[in-house]
């Protein structure tokens, strides 16, 4: 299985939980936030995690032991560490009961998120050879 094929599998697993996240971050400002909104981000938000943190493992092995790169490996794990961050801020929002709080942590969860599936496809491409660069497999 390619990279890319693997990326879209754990996308696609991510998929339900962010817009799960999506619709959590819907209330209206000055709504009182069921205590369980705080479980279901915290679900959700750790689901995405361990597929970005698998996502990223799969990135580096797809590149071959000749060009794998520690720098490749230390920015994956500081991109993750961010990403882990924002759900933190996240949870922390829902458990304040702060709606529009909970909206502007999710949505950085968001960007975060679609710029780690970025980032771990730069890493991953690192082992793709192209034409244009000299280099043939």
């Amino acid at each position: 299985m390619t990279f890319d094929e693997q990326a879209l599998g754990h996308q696609g697993r991510c998929r339900l939980h962010m817009i799960r996240l999506r619709m959590l971050s819907q209330a209206e400002a000055g709504a009182i936030l069921p205590r369980q909104v705080t479980a279901e981000v915290r679900e959700a938000t750790n689901a995405v995690i361990a597929e970005a943190e698998a996502a990223g493992r799969d990135a580096l092995a797809a590149m071959p032991g000749s060009r794998r790169q520690p720098e490749a490996e230390t920015f994956l794990w500081v991109r993750l560490a961010r990403l882990a961050g924002a759900a933190d801020d996240a949870v922390s929002a829902a458990r304040r009961a702060d709606a529009p709080g909970l909206r502007r942590q999710l949505d950085r969860f968001d960007a975060l998120t679609t710029a780690i599936w970025a980032v771990q496809q730069a890493v991953a491409n690192v082992a793709q050879p192209t034409a244009a660069s000299g280099i043939h497999s």
